[in-house]
């Protein structure tokens, strides 16, 4: 295992300065028209920052304290990849020089997409407080599971939030980077449907 490895913290802001810089060199690329404040891209970036950090959080957490390497090595890939999107959607925002946060989440993707934030303002499928406070209690395969439960629902509030941009945006670069994460974070459920019914079966095989 190699040093960066063993620095998960320090891998994950590289990676994010590193997809910072590419971001820049994406939004040459897009369109002379740039979204405004108001429109569904920045909206949906400014959103999906925020949504993408808890998902970081709690990856890094279940790869430093969960049991199963699998799962762990999940939780590693998400939290470098969203740390990866993070800067880019960040690089955007500023190209296109709007706010780069919001008063108002999901006001952007209209009640036929995303109904509206959730109870307590939390975006769709993000964990609660309460939720987080708890799982940073836990260890060894009670954080397994748990990580794979929050995450499962994080992806699938994330997914609609894609699709959402997808539906509404017209910039290419941005459209076509929500139906990349749609595609990775749809995958990402399936593999951790599966290894959490490994998990649990192991667990309840050895009670």
């Amino acid at each position: 295992m190699s040093r960066l490895w063993q620095r998960p913290a320090l891998l994950v802001a590289i990676t994010a300065a590193l997809m910072l810089g590419a971001g820049f060199a994406v939004g040459w690329a897009s369109a002379t028209s740039t979204p405004g404040n108001d429109s569904p891209e920045a909206g949906f970036a400014r959103d999906m920052q925020t949504h993408h950090q808890q998902a970081v959080e709690m990856a890094m957490y279940e790869w430093q304290n969960g049991e199963d390497e699998a799962m762990r090595a999940m939780a590693y890939d998400i939290a470098t990849a969203q740390a990866s999107e993070i800067g880019m959607m960040r690089s955007w925002l500023r190209e296109w020089d709007v706010r780069l946060s919001s008063s108002e989440p999901m006001a952007w993707a209209g009640d036929e997409h995303v109904h509206g934030p959730e109870a307590g303002g939390l975006m769709p499928g993000m964990a609660t407080e309460e939720q987080m406070a708890e799982f940073r209690q836990l260890t060894g395969h009670e954080s397994d599971i748990m990580f794979a439960e929050l995450m499962i629902a994080h992806h699938i509030g994330g997914i609609d939030m894609a699709e959402a941009v997808v539906d509404l945006g017209e910039d290419r670069v941005v459209v076509d980077a929500a139906k990349r994460m749609i595609t990775v974070q749809q995958n990402e459920i399936v593999n951790m449907e599966g290894h959490l019914d490994n998990i649990l079966a192991a667990v309840g095989g050895q009670e």
